[in-house]
């Protein structure tokens, strides 16, 4: 009985449901569209990143060496829990999102200890707060200042400005991924997953409830320090990252892997297509939702410290 069950499972009759065409639209088109933003974004060129928004903290009066020295200490952190939960369970954790979304938590903290140590580096030669470098990176110029500025203090400040390189800019891009999966991973976890877990298949351990809660907690503490922007093209990073995710799980089971990690992606039930739209669109909240976070940390901050907080250049669209 089990061995037909399989065959039904793993036959091409499975993947002739007419469910598994409208899944597959479902994932697909938006990352049609994610990839087809990315690539006139890419042509049609943006607002250059400085390297400087990684590195130096949001914090007039705070020393990049404590931004480097968080981000070290969160990526060790992460990797002795990922460490701990692989020991526990195996190679088998990291067939669940929330793995990947850990991990790719730590790759940015691990980029980000990098890029803050070449600018700590770069600090160490010639601080920033000597040679007024924080305030034109940081601060935004009023606008009279950028109507009476010339068009050749433009093409000096231009030459000033350090460009990103492709570590910096693969450090955002990481970054703004991060934002919105850390937000979807918990949320799923603890409002979807975790109530419906009956106690004989399931049980809640202090290893389990970090895996799920500290990702989004370092990097919530990460966003409260750092300068970095996080504007809403971000999304197209954070959808082609769970698509990745669900043809990764359909390559699988297209060679024979019968078990789904969440029942949510199982194609078999007729209302498969109707979960697949629930994914896809949570993640507009979810994204939002960190969005708003940045938002209000720069709002809220720049009123009650207003001598000490310097404002992130929101209004500029960075890749």
């Amino acid at each position: 009985m089990e061995r037909s069950q399989a065959k039904n499972v793993l036959g091409f009759d499975y993947w002739l449901q007419w469910q598994v065409l409208v899944c597959a639209l479902i994932f697909l088109l938006p990352a049609a569209v994610a990839v087809f933003l990315l690539k006139k974004r890419t042509s049609a060129g943006s607002n250059p990143l400085n390297s400087t928004d990684l590195w130096v903290p949001c914090w007039r009066n705070l020393s990049p060496k404590w931004l480097l020295f968080y981000r070290a200490i969160a990526f060790v952190s992460m990797s002795f829990l990922l460490y701990e939960i692989a020991a526990a369970f195996g190679f088998f954790v990291f067939f669940f999102y929330t793995q990947w979304t850990f991990a790719l938590v730590m790759v940015y903290f691990a980029i980000g200890t990098a890029v803050s140590a070449h600018g700590c580096w770069i600090y160490s030669r010639r601080p920033l707060s000597e040679s007024g470098e924080r305030d034109k990176f940081l601060k935004k110029e009023s606008e009279d200042r950028k109507h009476a500025m010339t068009s050749i203090s433009k093409e000096k400040q231009a030459k000033h400005e350090q460009r990103a390189g492709f570590w910096e800019h693969l450090m955002h891009m990481i970054y703004q991924t991060c934002g919105g999966a850390v937000m979807l991973t918990d949320i799923v976890f603890w409002g979807l997953l975790l109530p419906f877990m009956t106690g004989e298949n399931f049980q809640l351990t202090l290893l389990i409830g970090c895996m799920h809660s500290v990702n989004a907690l370092l990097l919530i503490l990460d966003s409260a320090v750092n300068n970095m922007p996080f504007p809403w093209f971000g999304l197209v990073y954070f959808v082609l990252w769970s698509v990745a995710y669900v043809v990764f799980q359909w390559v699988l089971h297209a060679c024979c892997f019968t078990w789904w990690p969440y029942p949510f992606l199982e194609l078999s039930t007729p209302w498969a297509p109707l979960w697949y739209l629930a994914l896809a669109l949570v993640h507009i909240p979810c994204y939002g939702l960190y969005v708003l976070l940045v938002k209000g940390k720069q709002a809220l901050f720049s009123r009650m410290f207003p001598h000490s907080f310097v404002r992130a250049p929101m209004e500029k669209k960075h890749a």
